[in-house]
């Protein structure tokens, strides 16, 4: 069975009542709740010693999610290479909303991996621009949100491999929602909605969405890389 490991910063759900009444045993353990029927899973967050992401912990994890917000300076450079040497050996990653700001995505992207957002509540709409790609597997051509942050272009990432979500703002703007990148032998997919106050990760096709990318950033065998010199 796929080990996971999903790991949250846990501040603003002890910190912010609209936070707590979405996620009340915070973000991670929503996640957890969309994953658990199918995989191996346990939860970490940032207060947790090592913040909870220790070498045997990082060893045994097939598929890391993160999601951060508020205190990605807090995370301590010798974990966040840990978690980017994971990821180059082939731990799957899926950095979720805000955590395009976490230190291992930028590490592994080589950009600011900035963008432009507003906080308004609006409507937001994930048009599947891939539909023959496995995380859209089973969605309909649209994932609506009645309500979420908006986050616009320019987005300050590199191309992506693949890209399977293009979203669309009330206010007119458009982002590049689903990105898959390979760094490695690991695989990445950047993964838009999940704001805090918002109970996105109760959606069922986001959570389909959440599955179908575990499926695809799981480790495959592939072939032993080797490298300098051969005798």
């Amino acid at each position: 069975m796929v080990a996971v490991t999903i790991w949250n910063e846990f501040r603003h759900e002890r910190e912010e009542q609209a936070a707590e009444v979405a996620y009340p045993d915070g973000i991670h353990e929503a996640i957890a709740d969309a994953l658990t029927d199918e995989y191996d899973v346990q939860t970490a967050t940032l207060d947790d010693p090592h913040h909870g992401l220790t070498a045997d912990v990082l060893e045994d994890t097939d598929v890391l999610l993160w999601w951060g917000h508020e205190a990605h300076d807090e995370v301590s450079d010798v974990v966040a290479d840990r978690v980017h040497r994971h990821v180059l050996e082939g731990m799957g990653f899926i950095p979720l909303h805000s955590s395009h700001y976490a230190k291992p995505f930028t590490r592994l992207m080589g950009t600011s991996c900035s963008l432009q957002y507003r906080e308004d509540g609006g409507t937001e709409r994930l048009w599947v621009v891939d539909p023959g790609h496995p995380i859209a597997d089973g969605l309909n051509e649209v994932i609506e949100l009645p309500e979420t942050e908006m986050y616009g272009e320019p987005f300050d990432v590199p191309e992506p491999d693949r890209q399977v979500f293009i979203s669309w703002f009330e206010g007119g703007e458009v982002f590049r929602s689903g990105c898959c990148y390979r760094r490695g032998n690991g695989r990445i997919f950047y993964f838009r909605p999940g704001h805090e106050t918002y109970p996105i990760y109760n959606n069922a096709a986001v959570r389909r969405v959440l599955r179908n990318a575990v499926e695809w950033a799981s480790p495959t065998e592939g072939a032993p890389r080797t490298f300098g010199e051969r005798s």
